[in-house]
């Protein structure tokens, strides 16, 4: 459960993370690349802040995530710069991709499609007694 403390840094941080990365891909003049950060939580001790990013298009999401995580330091750096006046400390920061939407995707195709297992209860499989 997050406190209210660590809900509004984690607010903080994502907005100027996004001015970052955003403000990254348009100065190196980067074509059809988008960036969002969808999620941001922070740990208790406010030392390290889990950053959960979508990546449009998703082919070039493993190329950007490996490219972001070699930048850490100057992020880290750029978002110091930022919230000098909020915070004392920035946290550490860790970049995760956010598969929710894949997920999502998933499941209301094989709700849509054939393999609908509430319609068709062959597909799933049987449990076995023990």
């Amino acid at each position: 459960m997050e406190t209210n403390r660590q809900k509004k840094i984690g607010g903080v941080i994502q907005k100027d993370l996004v001015d970052i990365l955003q403000g990254e891909v348009r100065k190196n003049h980067i074509q059809n690349l988008v960036i969002s950060v969808s999620k941001v939580s922070v740990t208790t001790d406010l030392s390290v802040a889990t950053v959960y990013l979508s990546i449009f298009p998703q082919e070039k999401a493993a190329e950007t995530l490996a490219a972001i995580k070699s930048n850490t330091p100057l992020i880290k750096h750029d978002l110091a710069q930022r919230v000098k006046l909020q915070l004392r400390k920035v946290p550490n920061l860790t970049f995760f991709i956010d598969d929710s939407l894949d997920y999502i995707e998933k499941i209301d195709n094989a709700l849509s499609a054939k393999e609908n297992p509430i319609e068709n209860r062959d597909l799933l499989e049987r449990r076995r007694k023990a």
